[in-house]
């Protein structure tokens, strides 16, 4: 594909069969993503015996992946965008100074989490909530992962350079490529060779690897627009803080959900024990099913939004909008349906435990009650991103968690007889009002930034 083809489809294709073009290998990339974490703790839970107690541990790591995850975005949801906005005001060469600057930032920051990380583990997991019975299990888990963390932070800071030119198959084959590496070795490390909660994490940390080789060989080869260069690997000021400007509301969404992760298990650790934390551990995967798909499906209107913001072409920016609005909308209803309608089977698939199982059906029907709204939410918020709005993105993806959710956790107890019940409660809530702000604030500010940037 070249480079004048690609910018041809963005300003010229039709907006649905563009979106479908981009946004469908992005999902398919972000359900399988979702496989590196998810099918870990598919075997984990059913490891004979110990299973319980090993999904809650290395459901622990948890706020830990996230946070890694979290600075992998700030580098790529934050230079992808500014990217393919360069990219629509035909300057490529800033481009690519952009995306030069952003994989030093990762390298450097690699170094530093992984050292962090890895000493202080053992104290993190007990902050977060492990106990005597959970915590061996968490600290194996957690170890060998942290020390592939470079390999995750090429994967999801560098992936979004791929699918911001255009290549969202090829963006997409590098999950494909990782995840099915990662479930072939998983039962091998974890059950033939009896290696546990460790051989796990060393079948993920291994796919990721080859995942972060085949993004790099992708990027240093021929059909590449971008191309990563050693003379741009300089970090420059005036290129790399507009980049962590739009980046820092992306790195605050997930660094956030490491704070609520962490504040669900003190609490239902404090009011339910080990079952209401594994029982959270299954509900934040079985919540990735729901938020990942939406997040492809913005990832995949994201370059269209961008490059037609950078281009002026307002109709289209508006069109591309809409139609990402529409599918993002039902596709969280339906979502939200199934949830509420056979919770039992997304909560069996991660255990065997039968009073694990019928606990997480019960939670999950509570904690997904308001679900349906995240597609408003997630549009709106990271349409704003794709606009360049990095405050206003910054606020919208702080309202739900910070502002919103992390104070109702601790809130809500005081006022219900059933402490755990009410916990659970505060997601519900906490979604609905933020969608209704995120999307009022949208709605209200579109017009004038797509005017404010014509003007420009």
């Amino acid at each position: 594909m070249k480079t004048n083809s690609n910018s041809q489809a963005m300003a010229t294709e039709s907006i649905p069969k563009l979106l479908a073009q981009l946004a469908i290998p992005a999902v398919v990339a972000q359900i399988i993503n979702l496989l590196y974490n998810i099918v870990d703790r598919i075997y984990i839970g059913h490891i004979p015996e110990i299973g319980a107690d090993a999904l809650t541990g290395a459901g622990l790591f948890m706020p830990i992946l996230m946070l890694i995850n979290a600075f992998a975005m700030l580098a790529g949801a934050g230079g992808a965008p500014r990217a393919s906005i360069a990219m629509g005001q035909q300057d490529n060469k800033t481009a690519e100074k952009i995306m030069g600057n952003c994989f030093s930032l990762l390298m450097i920051l690699s170094v530093v989490l992984t050292v962090v990380f890895y000493v202080s583990a053992p104290q993190l997991l007990v902050m977060i909530g492990a106990s005597e019975a959970t915590l061996p299990y968490a600290l194996d888990y957690s170890r060998i992962y942290i020390l592939g963390t470079v390999f995750v932070l090429i994967v999801m800071g560098m992936n979004p350079f791929i699918t911001t030119q255009g290549f969202a198959k090829i963006s997409m084959l590098t999950t494909i490529i990782g995840a099915v590496i990662n479930i072939v070795l998983d039962p091998i490390f974890i059950f033939a060779l009896d290696m546990g909660v460790k051989g796990a994490a060393l079948a993920t940390v291994l796919s990721q690897a080859v995942g972060a080789a085949w993004i790099l060989r992708f990027l240093n080869g021929k059909k590449t627009i971008l191309r990563l260069k050693k003379e741009h690997f300089k970090l420059e000021r005036k290129i790399i803080m507009p980049c962590l400007a739009l980046g820092v509301s992306s790195f605050v969404m997930l660094a956030t959900e490491s704070l609520l992760s962490i504040s669900f298990t003190s609490s239902l650790s404090r009011y339910g024990g080990d079952i209401a934390v594994g029982a959270m551990t299954i509900i934040t995967s079985v919540c990735q099913l729901v938020t990942m798909p939406l997040q492809g499906i913005c990832q995949g209107g994201q370059p269209i939004i961008s490059y037609n913001y950078g281009a002026h072409n307002d109709k289209r920016v508006k069109e591309a909008f809409r139609c990402q609005f529409i599918v993002c909308v039902i596709l969280s209803t339906l979502c939200w349906a199934a949830m509420l309608l056979i919770p039992q089977m997304f909560a069996g698939l991660f255990t065997s435990d039968t009073a694990l199982t019928e606990y997480t059906a019960w939670a999950l029907r509570i904690y997904m009650a308001g679900i349906f709204s995240l597609g408003f939410q997630l549009c709106c918020q990271q349409s704003f991103m794709a606009l360049g709005q990095a405050k206003i993105s910054l606020f919208l993806a702080c309202l739900r968690k910070i502002i919103l959710l992390i104070p109702l956790i601790f809130i809500l107890p005081n006022f219900f007889a059933d402490k755990v019940f009410a916990v659970f409660l505060a997601e519900p809530i906490s979604d609905i009002i933020a969608a209704l702000v995120t999307t009022i604030a949208f709605f209200s500010q579109f017009n004038k930034i797509l005017k404010k940037g014509s003007e420009k």
